[in-house]
């Protein structure tokens, strides 16, 4: 008799944790949006509710949602936009010395042909 008892409070408490462990584990991301002052954390912590009735098929997504914004540096892009920015500038410097340098040697070439014509007219 007492073993029973006991089954079933043990069968309760593991349904009981399991529960609440879905909902913890379901709410990471939302957790972590809101650590992290996300824009959107109310949206994803909707999701993640939706997200139990599709069987936490859409949870990874979330977290990768709630991971890409930071305060300090919000989607990330901006860094990206002054590394192609700097490199659009490195680049037309690079141009503007090959053409500095194509007009040098095409000025080298000149003088060399012009020194050739003179050393066959002597």
């Amino acid at each position: 008799m007492f073993l029973d008892y006991f089954a079933l409070g043990l069968l309760i408490f593991v349904a009981l944790v399991l529960f609440y462990g879905i909902i913890v584990i379901h709410d990471i991301p939302y957790e972590m949006a809101k650590e992290r002052d996300h824009p959107h954390q109310d949206a994803i912590h909707v999701a993640g509710w939706v997200s139990l009735f599709t069987l936490h098929t859409i949870w990874p997504f979330l977290w990768i949602w709630a991971t890409l914004w930071r305060s300090e540096r919000g989607w990330g892009f901006h860094k990206l936009e002054e590394e192609q920015h700097d490199l659009h500038h490195r680049l037309e410097r690079l141009v503007d010395q090959v053409s500095v340098l194509e007009k040098e040697i095409t000025r080298i070439k000149g003088k060399q042909n012009s020194n050739v014509v003179q050393g066959e007219g002597k």
